[in-house]
């Protein structure tokens, strides 16, 4: 039988773990640079082409891992690079372009530092997948993350929910497979809308599911209260819903390495604070 690893108090099978180790050491990766940057690196002297950032097409995953909402618009040309091809860079332009990502925003661009169990030098580097071993792939999902509780929720709590939220406990304390879900899709699977968790569910459709299924109202220790926080534009930014018992679930973020997963309620509330969101509460109908 294959060996499952804890992550975040959440089994994570094999399947999924080769997933991860992919996402974050891939064959082929892109690297943001100015025109400028781009030249002083001597890429194209190299044969290492750049093209323009604009039009340029990624997988939701690639999207996720290099955070690709968080890079500067300055950096307007990409280069896909192997890590033959980054290896082949004079050690001098090597470092240049991984403090290039970094200071341009791009994610998964890690400190050898904080690995010592590899023998690394302290400074930048890039995974390569004999570097991701299981233990090395549960520190860094788990690092950004908050453990699931969902092994302390009490029966009776899960049997008085089942009714208004049929697919909570299903969904409770489980990863999704690959950059797919988010916390509305989240908040309508565990309310029985089906193949909603499993989808980056936009605002048009969740706006609807709370018109159609909630009203103005409900109380954070009753099971079925959808926490919604807005920003002052009134967009919907962030959802989760109560469990009851003092209990809540919530998937804090879109990304692949984001579980769905079950808090007391008043730590989801606190960890869901950001500036300028305000929060409201509706309950669901059954």
């Amino acid at each position: 039988m294959a060996e499952f690893l804890n992550v975040l108090n959440i089994p994570v099978d094999p399947a999924l773990l080769a997933a991860w180790c992919g996402w974050l050491a891939p064959a082929r990766q892109p690297f943001y640079l100015t025109g400028a940057e781009a030249d002083a690196l001597g890429l194209e002297a190299l044969g290492l082409d750049t093209v323009p950032r604009a039009g340029l097409t990624l997988t939701p995953e690639e999207r996720d891992t290099i955070t690709e909402w968080t890079i500067s618009a300055l950096a307007d040309r990409v280069a896909w690079l192997t890590l033959a091809d980054v290896d082949a860079l004079p050690p001098g332009s090597r470092r240049a372009l991984l403090r290039a990502q970094v200071r341009h925003g791009r994610g998964n661009v890690p400190l050898g530092r904080a690995f010592p169990e590899l023998g690394l030098p302290p400074g930048r580097f890039l995974w390569r997948p004999e570097q991701l071993t299981a233990g090395v792939l549960a520190r860094v999902v788990a690092a950004p993350g908050v453990p699931c509780q969902r092994l302390e929720v009490p029966l009776e709590v899960w049997r008085a929910a089942q009714e208004v939220l049929p697919g909570a406990r299903a969904l409770a304390g489980s990863f999704p497979q690959g950059s797919a879900g988010n916390c509305f899709g989240t908040v309508m699977g565990a309310a029985g809308t089906r193949g909603a968790a499993a989808e980056w569910m936009q605002r048009e459709p969740f706006e609807a599911f709370l018109h159609a299924r909630t009203r103005p109202g409900g109380r954070d220790d009753q099971p079925g209260t959808v926490l919604l926080w807005r920003s002052s534009n009134g967009l919907a930014q962030h959802a989760a819903v109560t469990l009851g018992g003092g209990w809540a679930l919530h998937k804090a973020a879109q990304t692949w390495w984001t579980p769905r997963v079950v808090l007391p309620t008043a730590t989801l509330i606190r960890v869901s604070r950001s500036a300028g969101w305000r929060l409201s509460r509706r309950h669901l109908l059954a």
